[in-house]
């Protein structure tokens, strides 16, 4: 379907509404499942828009359904709410009043979008062919806030029959979008590794088994994985150690143990099982090798994104009425993981990028970096990307 409604013009009129909104929520981050007052303004902004509204699914998800007139497919919008413990550095007027949180992920962006795609879309309730189910779902950054809510229902009663969802995205300039097909988002997992060893004194390490030393072989091995037990051809593969910590913090002291901290990204779960086998035989075996023991722990906390061929192709076709073709870049993909691929598990689906860097502006800064911010322009051109996605399957053009 390709409707004749202008969305690029009404998002426009609502640029100044959507700062406000994104810049509110910024000055006011909370952490997964916890972010109440956040749900309570969604909630709030849902009900003035005449939705039927429900809170505190999966304790801070709030989920709202707008019905069309008419009978139509079913299409889930969803946005994630929470921010990060990262302490803000940037010098705006709309700095984080909470220290040691942040948006540093652009979720504030995502949950403003998806407020403004559901008023512009109410004021269209006469025309719709079916109905658009609004999930703004807590916990993304590594809590499982996705299966949570799976768990409680938000893919029943009734089931979508496709899922949208965007991410406002530093790695593209303002007026790009990100619109690639297949895998586009790595699974991510995580892993710990406590090598245990004996400690003494550190002026008579022969008496000692010593962890620590063992622990620079073991992080050195594991970083050897990727480029010597992994097949080059068998897709994008990365493995970081991002922490080490001793039992003891004295000079003068060969620990007991260390704990050693990372993840593995992929895309594909067979490559992802592999990557697991690996890091354990080879902690294992370089532990054994100096006399400590390793205790392995690995968590797979998201499978990789997946965007659906024909969604794309048919979402990829509408944007076309909001921005050039040229503007269009079916190549973006990232090691990074979003939970919002266990949404679109079964479920065909389209995650799309929105460029929201601008380097005269000095919106360069990655995501979870704590000067991360983004070009506000970003926010009315998302929702009319959006609002287009949605009517090309249920706004009769």
């Amino acid at each position: 379907m390709m409707t004749t409604i202008d969305f690029k013009a009404q998002a426009d009129a609502l640029r100044d509404e959507l700062v406000t909104r994104r810049r509110d929520l910024h000055m006011h981050p909370e952490l997964g499942f916890e972010e109440f007052r956040t749900a309570g303004l969604v909630a709030d902004e849902l009900r003035k828009l005449g939705l039927e509204v429900q809170t505190g699914v999966a304790k801070t998800g709030v989920v709202a359904m707008l019905d069309g007139a008419k009978d139509g497919p079913t299409v889930l919008v969803r946005a994630d709410m929470d921010a990060l413990p990262i302490r803000e550095e940037n010098q705006v007027e709309y700095v984080s009043t909470t220290p040691g949180k942040m948006h540093a992920c652009g979720h504030d962006a995502h949950v403003t979008i998806a407020l403004g795609v559901a008023k512009l879309l109410t004021q269209q309730r006469d025309k719709l062919a079916g109905q658009v189910k609004f999930v703004f779902q807590p916990g993304e950054e590594g809590l499982g806030g996705a299966l949570a809510m799976i768990d409680e229902g938000i893919l029943e009663n009734p089931r979508p029959d496709v899922t949208l969802g965007l991410h406002v995205w530093t790695n593209l300039p303002i007026g790009m979008v990100g619109v690639a097909d297949g895998a586009i988002m790595s699974g991510s997992s995580i892993f710990r590794v406590i090598v245990q060893g004996k400690g003494g004194h550190a002026a008579m390490p022969y008496t000692t088994i010593d962890p620590v030393a063992c622990a620079g072989q073991v992080i050195n091995a594991l970083h050897m994985i990727v480029g010597r037990k992994m097949d080059a051809m068998a897709g994008a593969v990365v493995l970081s150690v991002t922490g080490v910590r001793s039992s003891s913090d004295a000079y003068n002291i060969i620990p007991q143990n260390v704990e050693i901290r990372g993840t593995f990204r992929t895309f594909n779960a067979y490559t992802s099982e592999m990557l697991e086998q690996h890091v354990r035989s080879v902690t294992q075996s370089v532990c054994a090798s100096v006399g400590c023991e390793a205790d392995i722990w690995v968590k797979h906390l998201t499978i990789p994104v997946v965007n659906d061929e024909d969604v794309v192709k048919r979402v990829r076709k509408a944007f076309t009425q909001v921005i050039d073709e040229d503007c269009l870049d079916d190549s973006v993909r990232t090691m990074a993981s979003e939970d919002v691929a266990y949404l679109m598990d079964d479920i065909p689906g389209m995650y799309f990028f929105v460029g929201a860097a601008n380097k005269e502006k000095g919106f360069t800064y990655g995501h979870h970096h704590p000067r991360f911010n983004i070009d506000e322009d970003v926010l009315p051109l998302s929702v009319a990307l959006m609002c287009t996605a949605v009517a090309a399957y249920v706004l009769p053009g």
